[in-house]
């Protein structure tokens, strides 16, 4: 990013935070015409986040101020909680006149995060044709590409010429979320192929668009997984991507600013696994205390039982601790470097399950690769903690041997395991990033303690 950008988008945050501040006081003064003049300049996206930082009183007002036409807009950019917030403020015919006229895909997204008994009341107003392309989208599997589709777009036929094909679009312009890729389909509304609106400019206007247009079309099934679908436009940097039922019939579009969003929404739920909280979609900064608690609990129940399995393998060799005291200083220093490494290991494979780059490698590969490394991260650092255990700690010989062997033993063991789980996930049909950080670490706790004082055993008694 180079500094002109990084200047540019510092001004951004600056004017939203100007605005809304801006905004706050010309309200508390109840000079409504002052506010509504500060808003006529600014971005639907900008408006939007100067309203989310309002105090909740003034959110419906501020909102208010807004022309219809462009308060569809702003409300299309708001934090779902705040939709839903000014859903309950305002007078039933305003919700309908705008969720009426959202965009359908923005509008089945709203949904989804309303009460079940709300968005009732609210389909129960909507426009026959409205209600029925939401409910159409709402059919199909959350996640997939049929639920985040849109059925506006703009549809040819092979027999238009060039100059027909124009005015169309000049035409139904208003009703296409894109236009610069157009869709070519039959008379069963199959899609036959695609059409972009450069091909068009350039093409002289009696040119039949079945001779401009590319047969070899990718498109998604509206069963395809969003993941899926946000990959396909990265991977071939698509503005828009056709969907299509069972039949091939063209159904909707995605489009690139709709991959944002889901690629937003991956990463957050991936990062929370990665800290083991749950989450379902919510702004977690947004809960009660309640439910955070009840969001990060049920992983900590797992992995504080999993860690009371620890104790009772360290209680076991209560014996061999009481011999050799030394031994319980170095558990801290295994079972962390183990959880770390398996943690790292984890990571990436992980990264490389969502960006498919594991495309040229089985997964006995990637194992495999990923306990060479930890072999070589376990015997260097093996090393340095046996040097370290002899002339720092000045402990016996055969104490620091066998802290050295269990550490190359676990760095192996944590290698293995955060490669492998996240596969064994994926194959169950569970998320892989569920295999995360708390989980590796505390998995590798209970084997590395188990594999350290069975070494340490096994060495001590020969010693003897």
């Amino acid at each position: 990013m180079t500094e002109e950008t990084t200047t540019s988008l510092t001004s951004r945050r600056e004017l939203r935070e100007l605005v809304r501040q801006q905004l706050e006081v010309l309200l508390e003064t109840q000079d409504y015409q002052g506010a509504k003049a500060i808003l006529v300049p600014v971005q639907p996206a900008d408006i939007a986040e100067a309203i989310e930082g309002l105090p909740e009183a003034m959110q419906a007002i501020a909102f208010r101020l807004l022309s219809k036409a462009e308060a569809i807009d702003v409300y299309e950019n708001l934090d779902s909680s705040v939709q839903q917030s000014l859903l309950e403020k305002f007078q039933r015919q305003e919700v309908i006149d705008i969720v009426d006229k959202m965009s359908p895909d923005d509008r089945a997204r709203l949904f989804d995060e309303l009460p079940a008994k709300i968005v009732r009341r609210v389909l129960d107003h909507m426009s026959p044709s409205e209600r029925a392309t939401t409910n159409l989208l709402l059919g199909y599997e959350p996640d997939s590409a049929g639920r985040i589709m849109t059925p506006e777009y703009l549809a040819l036929k092979e027999n238009y010429t060039v100059s027909e094909s124009i005015e169309r679009i000049r035409n139904l312009s208003h009703v296409s979320e894109t236009v610069f890729y157009l869709y070519v389909t039959d008379s069963a509304r199959r899609l036959t192929g695609i059409v972009s609106l450069r091909d068009l400019i350039i093409a002289q206007p009696d040119r039949k668009i079945g001779e401009v247009m590319t047969r070899e079309t990718v498109f998604v099934h509206t069963n395809t997984d969003q993941e899926e679908v946000a990959r396909l436009i990265q991977r071939y940097d698509f503005l828009a991507v056709p969907v299509v039922d069972r039949e091939e019939r063209l159904v909707g579009i995605i489009t690139v600013d709709d991959v944002i969003d889901i690629l937003e929404q991956e990463a957050t739920e991936d990062i929370y696994a990665f800290g083991g909280v749950q989450s379902d979609g919510d702004n977690y900064f947004q809960m009660s205390l309640w439910r955070v608690a009840q969001r990060r609990v049920m992983w900590l129940l797992i992995l504080l039982g999993t860690n009371a399995v620890t104790g009772f393998i360290i209680q076991s060799q209560e014996e061999l601790i009481i011999k050799y005291a030394v031994l319980s200083a170095f558990i801290p220093l295994l079972t962390g470097t183990g959880g770390n490494v398996g943690s790292q290991s984890s990571t990436v494979v992980i990264r490389g399950l969502n960006t498919d780059e594991f495309r040229s490698l089985g997964v006995p590969q990637v194992v495999f690769r990923e306990a060479i490394a930890g072999s070589m991260l376990g015997a260097t650092l093996g090393i340095l903690a046996t040097l370290g255990a002899l002339f720092l700690l000045k402990v016996n010989l055969a104490v620091a041997i066998a802290v050295g062997i269990s550490l190359l033993g676990i760095s192996i063991l944590a290698s293995v395991a955060g490669s492998g789980l996240p596969f064994l996930f994926r194959s169950l049909g569970l998320d892989p990033a569920l295999m995360s950080a708390p989980f590796i670490t505390t998995a590798v706790d209970v084997l590395g303690v188990l594999i350290y004082f069975n070494i340490a055993r096994l060495i001590l008694e020969l010693r003897t």
